[in-house]
């Protein structure tokens, strides 16, 4: 081999030694950037997963977890679960249960669980506690007569199915409740009885009432936008102003705000009856009117700022060549600019009907009993009568039904992203 030949090897040894090492570095480099990068957004995760996941999984968890009963009466959840009878096993472990409660004090809450249920346990396990605790000691192999004598209730066929319904630590109870169904004595799924039924027309009106809000924050908000962006500069930001307005003013203010000009005796009513377009004061509020009149005027800041942020990016040129290639103004505008604003109109108008959904305040302010939606329902059983199970499976159906919504969205309108503007 001649010293030319080797002098080439060994240089194309060398590059190659160099190349490795230099892609080495670069990994090196890469990995070290990631990581810095993931340790910069770990805090703001955590944050996100302790404060926000984890609480909302708590709360989805409790429409199907329910271990009141398992926890407060071990024993007679035993005997169920093992015999599926209610003999006297069942009643002589119940009994020894009542006592168990009473001295941790916990016989409330599997009462109210099993009220949730069936009204009138409660009761039932007042009086029968009161009676175990004073002594009065059933006869020898009288359990169950025993408890029919404190309340026929205790030997019914339905009260014993409810308590069967209640053993099992998860169950679908809240979740059927939440579409107005039952599960009747044979295992069989049902809808409720007329007149019992609830929580459909609820959620359908709380689609359509978000429904509503969003398409007149569109008709409203898409002009706006538009004129947003071909505003001088001091006229532009004067028309900011107004549109983040209401961001600086709290919820519960804008809504009482409302109530006051929507009264009988407010200034609208006031001055329609004082220019004479009116004979007699219109009820525009605690109804309809006024809930979609509120969450609008709440609501549309949401829709605007997103489709500006698009229009803005949209260049004049395009406009520009449709009119220069013949297209009338009214032609270029919905066939160029129209479709490029899509993206911007999808993001606001999402937003707008997911908010519109899960609003509260507004509507338990301005509307009727007719009037309320899923979210007042939610924070009813919630906070008055304490049946989280019940709330949980309201909220539970919500996001389902939305995240329903808004794939059928997608499909619909052919839809696959949702931008806010470069």
């Amino acid at each position: 081999m001649s010293a030319t030949t080797v002098d080439q090897t060994d240089d194309q040894g060398g590059k190659t030694q160099a190349s490795k090492t230099m892609r080495g570095q670069l990994r090196r480099a890469n990995r070290a950037r990631r990581l810095w990068a993931a340790a910069l957004v770990a805090p703001l995760f955590l944050m996100v997963v302790v404060f926000f996941a984890l609480p909302i999984l708590g709360l989805l968890t409790g429409a199907v977890h329910s271990p009141e009963y398992v926890q407060t009466f071990p024993r007679s959840a035993e005997v169920v679960s093992q015999t599926d009878s209610f003999d006297e096993p069942f009643y002589e472990a119940l009994y020894q249960d009542l006592l168990s409660a009473y001295e941790t004090r916990s016989t409330g809450v599997a009462g109210r669980r099993l009220n949730q249920d069936l009204s009138g346990f409660s009761s039932m396990l007042r009086s029968a506690t009161r009676a175990a605790v004073r002594g009065e000691a059933p006869p020898e192999g009288g359990y169950r007569d025993w408890f029919a004598t404190q309340d026929p209730n205790w030997i019914a066929a339905e009260y014993q199915d409810a308590i069967r319904r209640t053993v099992p630590i998860y169950t679908d109870i809240f979740l059927l409740k939440a579409m107005d169904l039952e599960r009747g004595p044979d295992g069989g799924i049902s809808f409720v009885p007329e007149g019992r039924d609830l929580f459909i027309d609820v959620f359908i009106r709380t689609i359509w009432i978000s429904f509503q809000v969003t398409l007149i924050c569109a008709v409203l908000g898409y002009p706006l936008a538009w004129a947003l962006t071909r505003a001088s500069t001091f006229w532009r930001g004067i028309m900011l102003l107004g549109v983040l307005f209401p961001f600086w003013t709290s919820l519960l203010v804008r809504t009482a705000a409302w109530m006051i000009l929507l009264q009988r005796e407010g200034p609208l009513n006031t001055m329609l009856l004082g220019s004479g377009i009116i004979d007699s004061p219109l009820t525009m509020v605690f109804n309809r009117f006024g809930t979609i009149v509120a969450l609008t005027h709440i609501l549309l800041p949401f829709l605007v700022l997103p489709l500006y942020s698009v229009m803005r990016s949209i260049p004049n040129d395009y406009m520009r060549a449709a009119k220069g290639l013949g297209a009338r103004p009214v032609r270029a505008f919905l066939g160029v600019f129209v479709p490029q604003t899509m993206p911007g109109l999808s993001a606001g108008a999402v937003l707008v009907f997911i908010m519109s959904v899960g609003y509260y305040i507004t509507p338990a302010l301005l509307g009727g009993p007719n009037d309320q939606m899923i979210s007042y329902f939610i924070a009813f059983y919630v906070n008055d009568t304490i049946n989280w199970g019940l709330a949980a499976a309201l909220a539970l159906d919500l996001i389902v039904i939305t995240m329903i919504l808004y794939f059928i969205y997608q499909k619909v309108t052919g839809t696959t992203r949702i931008g806010l503007g470069a």
